[in-house]
């Protein structure tokens, strides 16, 4: 099986790029991932099947093999930024929180652009 790393991958639009191990573009769809992996980061090592699909060279059946380190502190965001992203979360969340209680899901594009910007925020406070 072919391998490669991440080369891009958006969560919210559910699609990214790999790079081979012979500098080959391949399309990396968001349903080729396993079904606990939500999220990949650049850098991410992967082994796949290959098919040829619209858009030329296309992943399937996607495992990982190395995850990359997290993002070093000297790219941090200031903490004052973060505290500003933190409060706006927090304030999203009092929302999603009301629409909860009262029997309503967000709805799936909403969901996912949470759960992408909860992701965000995770990784920077980890770094």
């Amino acid at each position: 099986m072919p391998t490669g790393r991440v080369k891009f991958y958006d969560e919210v639009k559910g699609f990214g790029f790999i790079q081979d191990d012979d500098g080959q573009e391949v399309y990396l769809h968001a349903t080729a991932l396993p079904p606990q992996v939500t999220s990949l980061r650049s850098g991410t090592r992967l082994e796949y099947g290959i098919a040829d699909g619209r858009r030329g060279a296309q992943a399937l059946s996607v495992r990982l093999l190395e995850t990359p380190p997290s993002v070093t502190r000297m790219h941090r965001k200031p903490a004052d930024d973060m505290a500003i992203i933190v409060e706006d979360l927090v304030k999203l969340l009092d929302r999603v929180g009301g629409q909860l209680r009262h029997g309503h899901y967000p709805n799936r594009q909403q969901g996912r652009k949470i759960a992408a910007m909860l992701r965000r925020v995770a990784d920077d406070l980890d770094a």
